[in-house]
């Protein structure tokens, strides 16, 4: 059994993890109101524990970005060997980590990913993208779906889907913002070999007319995900399918706000107001409440955990 952690390391651990829902993602904080207290603080949980890999790569000069990721790879072999951690987040992932049975490939997966970051990965192919998409993102729906207490292993899919679909409107956002840190994650054969330049160097204006058509092609994949994302919406508790649409249309707005300035990725960041996020969570609200019936008259609900684990690509194939 687990060395259990302290009261005082949990509730400081799942503290800190809801801080830094707050500090690190508005869209995803917002949702987070809208599940029950207990699997709001296991989604921060589990959101701080990514925050943490993610940043653990990102934020170290890239010649130590390798070590950082081995340092990662035994940091969670000491999670899921119940050693206790100085970093109350971590205390509190990997009581989480037992409690709701969280498969260690898809922590893996993740890692595996930021092994991706650290190696400087160049994508030649969609399919070479799909790939990182889903360590980075679409394992992170496959964790949720053990925090939300997902009782079918047919959600596990659609789960991830909705992560590659996030995932995919966050490159298009961020093509600028990744250029000045050395790195392309638009597919070569989409856009030619326009690699980016030395870190530290703004997009040119002119590319942006040169990735256009690259990015409009990546914001149609993604919603060919988030259909077959939000379709898994009903494997899920009211609230709990609740939360996650309202995140899904936060994020699918982003790519359409991208769509709105000619998939010109040098015309800025986009950025979701919060009158409109709200007016987002309205729609997702009235879908949710003309739902309900249909819910009510759902007999067939499996009652256990899934024990499946699924795994990239065999178990995670999109289709529209």
């Amino acid at each position: 059994m687990i060395a259990a952690a302290g009261p005082a390391d949990l509730s400081e651990g799942r503290a800190l993890a809801a801080r830094d829902l707050k500090v690190g993602s508005k869209s995803f904080a917002l949702a987070g109101k809208l599940l029950p207290q207990g699997v709001r603080e296991d989604a921060a949980t589990c959101y701080a524990f990514c925050r943490f890999v993610d940043d653990a790569v990102d934020e170290v000069p890239h010649e130590q970005a390798a070590a950082a990721v081995q340092r990662l790879r035994l940091l969670l072999d000491e999670l899921y060997a119940h050693t206790p951690q100085q970093d109350p987040r971590l205390s509190a992932f990997a009581e989480l980590v037992q409690r709701t049975k969280l498969p260690r490939e898809y922590p893996l997966a993740l890692i595996d990913g930021m092994a991706m970051d650290a190696q400087g990965t160049e994508y030649q192919t969609l399919d070479e993208l799909r790939l990182y998409c889903h360590r980075v993102a679409g394992v992170v729906g496959l964790m949720m779906c053990h925090v939300l207490g997902v009782r079918s292993e047919s959600a596990l899919p659609k789960a991830a889907h909705l992560g590659i679909a996030m995932q995919l409107t966050n490159i298009c956002r961020d093509v600028a913002e990744d250029w000045t840190r050395g790195r392309l994650y638009l597919p070569f054969a989409m856009v030619g070999q326009a690699g980016p330049a030395a870190p530290g160097q703004t997009l040119p204006p002119a590319m942006g007319a040169t990735f256009a058509d690259a990015v409009q092609s990546l914001l149609a994949e993604a919603e060919i995900y988030y259909r077959s994302g939000q379709r898994g919406l009903r494997f899920l508790s009211w609230r709990a399918a609740l939360a996650i649409r309202v995140a899904a249309w936060v994020y699918r707005d982003i790519g359409r706000g991208v769509a709105r300035r000619g998939y010109d990725v040098t015309a800025g960041r986009v950025v979701i107001s919060l009158p409109r996020k709200l007016w987002l969570a309205g729609g997702a609200l009235l879908l949710s409440l003309a739902e309900l019936p249909s819910r009510v008259f759902d007999l067939t609900r499996p009652v256990s955990l899934p024990t499946k684990v699924a795994r990239y690509p065999d178990d995670i194939v999109c289709v529209d």
